[in-house]
């Protein structure tokens, strides 16, 4: 007698667990729709973050441009033409950049990387050719 009500205990506890761990389809599909929703979320929100740091340096580069005019307003006149044109190249090249940042609509996480990786190289490649500018050339 004990061992029949011993082996429908734990029958009825194995059962039990089986019945309360399973999920149903209903809820693996909201689960896994829950997961893409977070994952989106998420990547907006890089995204986001990556825009504001981004718009940041190139309001500092702005500031850059200004500060640069007026010290090549100081210029002799035979370098003032050369730097002129030089900083005119900057300005164009952090306009486009931030027109570039504006225009960008997420197409997924492959096609944010590669912009990403594109632009950051792009970001640097003009943060380079600022101090070029100014280390070499305005004093």
């Amino acid at each position: 007698m004990k061992k029949t009500i011993l082996i429908l205990a734990a029958t009825l506890i194995m059962v039990g667990a089986i019945f309360s761990s399973c999920k149903s389809s209903e809820d693996k599909v909201q689960d896994a729709k829950n997961q893409v929703l977070e994952a989106d979320q998420a990547l907006a929100n890089a995204i986001q973050q990556f825009k504001n740091e981004s718009e940041a340096i190139i309001s500092a580069n702005e500031k850059n441009i200004a500060e640069l005019k007026i010290k090549i307003a100081k210029e002799k006149k035979e370098n003032k033409a050369s730097f002129e044109k030089k900083l005119a190249e900057l300005e164009q090249k952090n306009s486009d950049l931030r027109k570039k940042l504006n225009e960008y609509k997420a197409e997924g996480e492959d096609d944010w990387n590669i912009f990403k990786a594109e632009f950051s190289h792009d970001m640097d490649e003009l943060g380079k050719a600022f101090k070029d500018l100014t280390v070499n050339n305005v004093k």
